[in-house]
């Protein structure tokens, strides 16, 4: 393996690789392949397209945009022609994205037609940038194809000491720091990376991490070009998009950070307890044994044992490489323990970034590994005596911050050995262990120093806790906690405190008393963390602040802002499915708090009839058909999102096959379901007309039933009966103005969690011809059902709010009413209860005798609603203007 001198000349010898794939890139459907020497070709010719349209060498050019081949062939472009690229982080904005541009002195940038307007909206010298862009038409104005020109003419050789990138800290302490990396910087950082051995030539390596950050950019991108192995990149940065990356690429090698792996554990465990209590007890009693082995050098019982699981997950995927955080040691033995290599490693942006690294074959997961070579590695006492801290000195370590001379002086010692500011300890066999960063260190009033890192990992131990973020106030440790949502959702207020304080209690019995948290503030947003989910202790303090306030209680309605996001919740927000699927909740569910962790039944109120109309308001408004089998694991918002990113997209088109399809609504049915359809037998109706007696004398000799319009009721159908939702009394209002005759021929729609679950409401629900609508199966039996009561000549009666209004205003009408308007000729009844708020409150089961009436208007034609409602379909425009009706009808 022979590395460039320069990143200039890597990219010309790219083309050596001729047809090798070099570049995967996962699309929604399918993959791409960039060839080596195609690559290489489309660099240069980018390249002298960037040279003719006047780029210097020198000049820095922000690439501010997700992970794609065309960010990479950008890169590629830039350093082709002697240019500096500045990878930014797509999730930038505000002070720091201004604070970038103006400070890395860019002219150029390179990134997407979403993002363009946050560069001109936060960028002071947004609007001196020329913007290419990387995505979208080739034919619209400023696409980066329209660059590409023939090559031409001698590029002035860039030297290994010149400036190659210039990355921008985290910004985890402060406003982003530009750190200028040289060509030798990297490359012989890359050198020594590679020369462990961990990657070869055969491997394909799956990068789901952004580009915009140095670990990924250095070890993950250009190792891999460096090697001749292929590189992957995901559709998108979610959990469904990487399972089917390390498939159907063929992933050897993940690259991936803590948060990444924690997560990937965790759906491990789900997937094995969704088995079974007794599976999930077996698994995690063997992996305790596979784990107790290893750490006494006995074989690899987990690589035979938990090999189908591999298998299942990612086949081909042998090693797991760690970097941007330390990998905490238990998760590491238990994913070594299944079956991976795992491979850590310790660095940072100044040091290009490896210092050190540990790998599979050491068997000191502990420890952050030993100095690379050519990496010198020392431990020091700090002068303030909070204990020793690492300084590393080579060819990779950088030579001062970009126009900030008392920092880069404050940054290195007098003998010139740079201060990484992480605290650790260098044993005799050089194997080096941290202990946190200096600077995050908290020193208590009796003069103890603490690691906040270590005091939040055992917080976060406690069942109820989420995250939690320490810091020091009035002499004493205090904590902002972030309690798991369905803790949360159960507790309020001081029961929930008390409920922390017990758990913490616990946690922390036997550890020194320094070490406890003396105030607790809760939170219910998400901690601010860096991409890499590294904690910005900066700001945690404003955040305590406005917890201790109230400013934070009760949350805000509408979406949490995405700066308040995880920033794994970002990205999963930053995938165009899930994305627009995350502003559409912010629009279905106005007034209420959304977040990715809001559950859709407990949080969202979503019941059964909600879910229909949910599913067919994602179709017909973004465009998104969910699969019955991904509506089934859908929990909270998150799943949703995750399912939207993993999922097709539908089409209009999609949307009126659905409306003709349910034309022949009992060929969507199985047969179990379609003996729901069959006529009720001699006992039913027995029942069924008892049940309908009593809810007539009910309603009239107990809640003083009032009744209009009662003529407008047809005697045969096929008619949709739409009513407003109050309350679980509704149907038996509507039941109560029934003629016995009507009643025979009346079907309705009825969740089977609730009026199917035992065997006497099943008897019920026959004997009334309720028809099971079961959210869990898809929305699409549901509405079959519907248009099979309609093929009968029935009424059918449906609410299509879909749930129940809680303070008695009109919800919006949900476009399941709609199709179902539009599967064929018949009319729609409007109705308007009122009273059945007040008698029977949602979420209360004690009666209260308050009066109660309904009006029912005239019938409607489907097609003189859609004419006069307003939507982006037929179905929305019916829905719309059948809520006016039904609110014409009085208050």
């Amino acid at each position: 393996m022979k590395v460039p001198a320069t990143l200039q000349e890597l990219v010309t010898n790219l083309a050596a690789g001729g047809d090798d794939p070099a570049l995967i890139q996962i699309l929604r459907h399918g993959r791409e392949e960039w060839r080596a020497r195609a690559l290489a070709e489309r660099a240069g010719r980018l390249a002298a397209g960037l040279r003719e349209e006047g780029l210097a060498a020198r000049q820095r050019v922000i690439l501010f945009a997700p992970n794609s081949p065309s960010w990479v062939c950008a890169a590629l472009a830039v350093l082709k022609v002697g240019g500096i690229p500045v990878p930014v982080d797509s999730q930038t904005s505000g002070k720091d994205l201004t604070h970038i541009v103006d400070n890395s002195g860019a002219r150029w940038a390179f990134t997407t037609a979403a993002l363009a307007p946050r560069l001109h909206e936060h960028a002071s010298g947004g609007e001196q940038l020329r913007l290419v862009l990387l995505d979208g038409d080739e034919a619209a104005q400023g696409h980066w194809t329209q660059l590409l020109r023939e090559h031409g003419g001698d590029i002035a050789q860039t030297s290994p000491e010149a400036e190659a990138v210039l990355f921008y800290t985290s910004g985890t302490s402060g406003p982003p720091k530009g750190v200028p990396l040289t060509h030798q910087n990297i490359l012989r950082s890359l050198e020594s990376v590679l020369g462990v051995g961990l990657v070869g030539r055969e491997d394909c390596l799956l990068l789901p991490l952004p580009l915009h950050h140095v670990f990924p950019f250095v070890v993950g991108l250009f190792g891999p070009l460096i090697l001749g192995a292929r590189l992957v990149l995901p559709y998108s940065l979610t959990g469904p998009h990487l399972v089917r990356a390390m498939r159907e690429g063929e992933a050897t090698v993940l690259l991936g950070i803590p948060r990444l792996y924690a997560a990937l554990f965790a759906a491990i465990r789900r997937r094995i307890a969704e088995r079974g209590r007794i599976a999930a007890a077996l698994f995690a009693a063997l992996l305790r044994l596979a784990v107790l082995l290893r750490g006494y050098g006995a074989p690899h019982l987990g690589k035979t044992l938990f090999a189908p699981l591999r298998r299942q997950l990612a086949p081909h995927l042998r090693m797991l490489i760690s970097g941007g955080a330390a990998l905490d040691t238990d998760l590491a033995r238990r994913l070594d323990a299944l079956g991976w290599q795992v491979a850590t490693g310790y660095g940072l942006t100044e040091t290009s970034p490896v210092l050190s690294i540990n790998p599979p074959s050491a068997g000191h997961l502990d420890t952050a590994g030993r100095a690379l070579a050519g990496v010198e590695l020392r431990t020091l006492a700090t002068d303030d005596g909070v204990g020793e801290e690492v300084q590393a000195r080579g060819a990779n370590v950088f030579s001062g911050y970009l126009d900030l001379p008392e920092k880069t002086a404050a940054a290195f010692t007098d003998d010139g050995w740079f201060r990484t500011g992480d605290l650790g300890h260098l044993d005799a066999e050089g194997w080096l262990r941290l202990g946190g960063r200096a600077s995050a260190r908290i020193v208590l009033a009796g003069g103890e120093n603490v690691d906040p890192a270590r005091v939040e990992e055992r917080l976060e131990t406690c069942p109820s806790i989420r995250e939690a973020g320490v810091l020091e106030q009035n002499g004493r440790l205090a904590a902002l906690l972030v309690p798991e949502p369905e803790t949360a959702r159960e507790q309020h207020g001081a029961a929930l405190k008390e409920l922390l304080g017990r758990e913490i209690n616990a946690a922390f019995r036997g550890a020194p008393s320094y070490q406890r948290v003396g105030t607790i503030r809760i939170d219910a947003s998400p901690l601010p963390r860096t991409r890499l989910g590294k904690l910005r202790r900066h700001l945690l303090a404003g955040r305590y602040r406005a917890a201790a306030e109230g400013r934070e209680t009760p949350p805000k309605a509408g979406l949490i802002a995405y700066e308040d996001l995880a920033p794994e919740d970002r990205q999963l927000v930053d995938d165009p499915n899930a994305g627009r699927v995350w502003r559409w909740l912010g629009e279905h569910f106005e007034g209420k708090r959304v977040t990715p962790d809001s559950d859709l039944r407990l949080d969202l109120e979503v019941d059964s009839l909600e879910w229909v109309s949910l599913t067919i308001d994602l179709q017909q408004r973004i465009g998104l058909a969910l699969e019955e089998e991904a509506i089934a694991r859908i929990e909270t918002v998150r799943d949703l999102l995750q399912e939207a990113a993993a999922a097709g997209e539908g089409t209009l088109e999609e949307t009126v096959e659905l409306e003709e399809r349910l034309h022949e609504p009992e060929a969507l049915l199985d047969t179990r379901q379609r003996r729901w359809l069959l006529a009720p037998g001699a006992a039913n109706r027995l029942l069924g007309g008892l049940i309908h007696r009593l809810s007539r004398w009910a309603m009239r000799a107990l809640f003083r039933l009032e009744v209009s319009g009662i003529e407008h009721i047809p005697h045969k159908g096929p008619c949709i009966l739409t009513a407003n939702h109050l309350s679980a009394l509704d149907p038996a209002v509507i039941l109560a103005v029934l003629e016995p005759a009507q009643r025979r021929i009346t079907f309705w729609g009825g969740w089977t969690g609730l009026l199917f679950h035992r065997p006497w409401t099943r008897l019920v629900s026959r004997s009334l011809q309720v028809l099971p609508v079961d959210p869990r199966t898809g929305p699409i039996s549901s509405l079959a059902f519907g248009a099979a009561a309609l093929q009968r000549d029935g009424i059918l009666v449906w609410f299509p709010e879909g749930r129940r209004s809680q303070d008695g205003e009109l919800l919006r009408f949900r476009a399941g009413v709609g199709s179902l308007a539009r599967s064929r000729p018949l009319t729609i009844l409007p109705a308007r209860i009122h009273g059945t708020l007040e008698a029977l409150p949602p979420g209360s089961w004690r009666l209260r005798l308050r009066p109660v009436r309904i009006a029912f208007g005239a019938p409607l034609e489907p097609e003189a609603l859609e004419q006069r409602g307003r939507g982006d379909t037929p179905a929305e425009r019916i829905a719309d203007a059948l809520r006016e009706a039904v609110r014409s009808l009085g208050d």
